[in-house]
């Protein structure tokens, strides 16, 4: 089997990878950028977390998936079984900050990824979604697939657009796609900008922590996952589903990828106490201090388990894990 992997260089795709080398015998095929907050470092740990037989199994090859394919390029590829597409800005604050560059690359960068498919012809094309398509969930209620799309910010909008076009292309040209949509990804070689590698970082250095959270003082909630468990999803998907296809059904397949829930304020005393320093911190209300962003978003995952696939690992295992990671590489911490 051979994968085309989108984002490698990134946080979940690098996971992804490593994933795929450890438990597949496939060749992997990964385009890659520094300029989208990609690091040749994830990479590199990727790789040195197999043998070195199994990292032979990866081609890369320097391309902005921004910027259409080449036909001399797509030749290079060759055919591909799968197309598995992870590359995306995905920074809301930056979104918000400058939304037009951000959306106009999530949108050429899909558009591409799908003229490719069209081209290569996989029998899989798997796109990675996000929760925050559908904008926020409230009270108890967690959003199921196909539920209506309501995005809050430019990033959520440019997610939300690329599922659109996928969806287009599925039914227009026939592209095998599968969508899945999933919540906050947290692992090691994260970027020090996101939460949780945040929250590390200051109470390591004594410094108040932030908590969003809504005019009444309830803090914001999410469901959180490993990206080490994406990885795991992902493959479960790759090697169990047969896309659905037009005109057999009006949608293409789709399954939400989730993990537990937990407020951030939970996530941060969690931290602190695998820290075993006191937490400080502020609740600042979300929205006056970052518009575009919601309380709460949340998830229904039953489909997926139906169909045979949960986390496998605790929720609290997993921090104990990067708690321990980024304490021992301060350097990844830096914002």
């Amino acid at each position: 089997m051979r994968i085309l992997l989108t984002g490698a260089a990134g946080f979940v795709g690098s996971h992804v990878l490593a994933h795929l080398l450890e438990h597949t015998t496939a060749e992997v095929v990964v385009p890659w950028t520094l300029r989208h907050h990609g690091n040749s470092q994830r990479l590199a740990d990727a790789l040195d977390s197999v043998g070195a037989a199994d990292a032979e199994r990866v081609v890369t090859f320097m391309h902005d998936l921004a910027c259409p394919v080449p036909e001399t390029l797509a030749a290079d590829i060759g055919p591909v079984d799968a197309i598995l597409n992870i590359a995306s800005e995905s920074h809301v604050d930056r979104s918000i900050t400058d939304p037009a560059p951000f959306v106009r690359n999530n949108v050429e960068l899909m558009l591409n990824i799908l003229d490719l498919a069209r081209q290569v012809k996989p029998r899989m094309l798997l796109h990675m979604g996000t929760d925050e398509e559908y904008g926020p969930a409230y009270g108890g209620y967690a959003h199921r697939e196909w539920d209506t799309v309501l995005p809050s910010n430019p990033y959520s909008a440019s997610k939300a657009a690329q599922s659109a076009l996928a969806t287009a292309w599925w039914r227009t040209y026939g592209v095998p796609v599968v969508l899945t949509r999933t919540m906050n990804l947290i692992a090691p070689r994260q970027s020090g900008e996101k939460f949780v590698p945040t929250v590390i970082r200051k109470i390591l250095a004594g410094e108040t922590v932030t908590i969003h959270a809504s005019p009444e003082g309830v803090p914001g909630s999410r469901h959180w996952i490993d990206a080490r468990e994406f990885g795991a999803a992902w493959l479960h998907l790759l090697t169990t589903v047969t896309p659905a296809m037009y005109p057999d059904t009006d949608r293409p397949s789709m399954f939400h990828v989730v993990g537990e829930e937990r407020s951030n304020l939970e996530i941060a005393q969690t931290i602190a106490g695998l820290l075993g320093r006191p937490l400080k911190y502020e609740l600042e209300s979300f929205h006056s201090s970052r518009p575009g962003h919601d309380l709460r978003y949340a998830l229904d995952g039953e489909k997926l388990t139906d169909h045979g696939w949960k986390p496998a690992r605790p929720l609290e295992e997993t921090l104990a894990d990067i708690v321990d990671w980024y304490t021992a590489r301060p350097a990844w911490l830096a914002a």
